[in-house]
């Protein structure tokens, strides 16, 4: 998407909405792909820095960084790349305040990034996110799903249904809990 602006990517997730951010759907996943897999690979390479100076240009990159890529990558290694990335995006704009200066229903975008790695203490700085937003006024099904994540990092150090797709070789125990049913993203 030549020419996007920061408003164009919010504008098109926030009318995607809830129903369709965590829902596996290859559909939607072929447009977000197509219309925004360009723009994803510019975030990729940093080079949408720039927009990182109000909260709507830094939530953008988030969303090309943190989400989209789960989507336009799914079941696929690349779908987490540019989590690390995304990471320090949210942490630059949390210091700037910029998730308080975002409506309760998109503020959980600059939260994800510490729910999606693979760390106790970024686990734990989302819960407190999340708990914080809760309190706000937010969908408690934030918090809900920040738990459940941080749960499994600390049971597992890791997410057990990441493995296969990231060619790692899964416990016994990290086996029966997926195939009993447990979280699989």
């Amino acid at each position: 998407m030549e020419g996007a602006a920061p408003d164009d990517v919010i504008a098109f997730w926030r009318e995607a909405g809830p129903a369709r951010w965590f829902a596996a759907d290859p559909d939607f996943d072929r447009v977000l792909a197509g219309r925004f897999g360009a723009l994803h690979a510019r975030a990729a390479t940093g080079a949408l820095a720039a927009w990182e100076e109000d909260a709507p240009g830094a939530l953008a990159p988030l969303l090309l960084t943190d989400q989209f890529p789960r989507n336009i990558y799914r079941g696929s290694a690349h779908a987490f790349a540019t989590d690390p990335m995304a990471r320090e995006i949210a942490k630059r704009a949390l210091a700037r305040g910029f998730d308080q200066a975002t409506e309760p229903g998109l503020r959980a975008f600059f939260y994800l990034p510490f729910e999606h790695h693979e760390d106790a203490g970024a686990q734990a700085r989302a819960v407190r996110l999340f708990e914080a937003l809760t309190q706000a006024g937010g969908d408690p099904e934030g918090l809900r799903y920040a738990r459940i994540h941080a749960e499994l990092i600390a049971r597992f150090g890791r997410f057990p249904h990441r493995n296969p797709v990231l060619g790692r070789i899964s416990t016994p125990d990290e086996t029966a809990y997926l195939a009993a049913g447990g979280f699989a993203g």
